[in-house]
């Protein structure tokens, strides 16, 4: 039997790219502190993919379509830090919900889709769908590494990258940008609902052991990589929805790095003030 024709190894496939591309921007994200922003994002998504479903389109088209427009407001929110901008950026998530789940329920027999779109259908992969992905997280690496220095420096010093005459409101868009591809291509593996986790939660685990962004990002991919492959596993193992078990793995991966940071800190704190107490 063709590898490309067994489900399993297609979902395989899809859940080490999925959470290789999730792991790369969420560093990003997590360092940004753009959490909230991407939960825009990802429920700004929705309609997207619902109507590309609808009219018969691939559904990255329609998600990066509506996912741009909503970049561009969530940029443009971003640059306002206010009560007012985060209540704002709020009505826009569920907003953007409320708006696909109206064209799901414009059509008659549609309803029983809305799950896959929510929390994936992993199993139901295409080798098109692969080939997707991989596309996506080359390019997406490619722009994050050609765009490294001034994304980084107006992450980490808006003030000084204004005054080195980087255009900082036209980066943020391009990053904004990158995420977004990013959650629509992982949509048919995790869903918009659940991609928010895979996407923070490797990255805030790897952010945990260092603070050189090299690091971090190979153990955020890394991380990602084995959310998605364990969280699989543990789908078809224990018979549990695969987007949920590959959330939920994520999640237990984020709590086990932060208790064995916590230790390793206290272990080295512990043991310098030992030395001291002796010196």
């Amino acid at each position: 039997m063709n590898w490309w024709d067994d489900a399993l190894h297609r979902a395989m496939a899809e859940v080490l790219l999925a959470g290789a591309l999730a792991g790369l921007v969420g560093v990003h994200v997590v360092l940004r502190r753009l959490s909230f922003f991407t939960m825009a994002l990802t429920h700004a998504t929705f309609p997207g993919v619902v109507a590309a479903s609808i009219i018969g389109v691939n559904i990255l088209v329609g998600g990066v379509v509506a996912g741009a427009i909503v970049a561009l407001g969530v940029a443009a929110l971003s640059r306002r830090r206010s009560q007012h901008t985060a209540a704002a950026t709020g009505v826009l998530l569920s907003g953007g919900f409320a708006l696909g789940a109206g064209l799901v329920a414009t059509q008659n027999g549609f309803s029983r889709d809305l799950t896959s779109f929510l929390v994936g259908s992993i199993l139901t992969v295409s080798p098109q769908d692969l080939v997707t992905t991989a596309v996506v997280l080359v390019v997406v690496a490619g722009v994050l590494l050609a765009c490294a220095r001034p994304l980084r420096y107006t992450g980490f010093d808006r003030d000084g990258a204004q005054a080195a005459g980087f255009a900082t409101g036209a980066w943020d868009v391009v990053l904004l940008l990158a995420i977004q591809v990013a959650v629509v291509t992982i949509v048919p593996a995790i869903g918009t609902i659940l991609a928010l986790a895979l996407i923070v939660a490797p990255a805030a685990a790897a952010r945990q052991w260092s603070h050189r962004l090299g690091i971090i990002t190979a153990l955020a991919v890394t991380l990602g990589a084995l959310s998605g492959l364990g969280g699989l596993y543990a789908s078809s193992r224990w018979d549990v929805a695969a987007g949920a078990s590959i959330t939920l793995t994520a999640t237990a991966i984020l709590a086990l790095s932060t208790v064995l940071s916590r230790l390793v800190t206290f272990g080295h704190t512990a043991t310098a003030r030992l030395r001291a107490s002796t010196a």
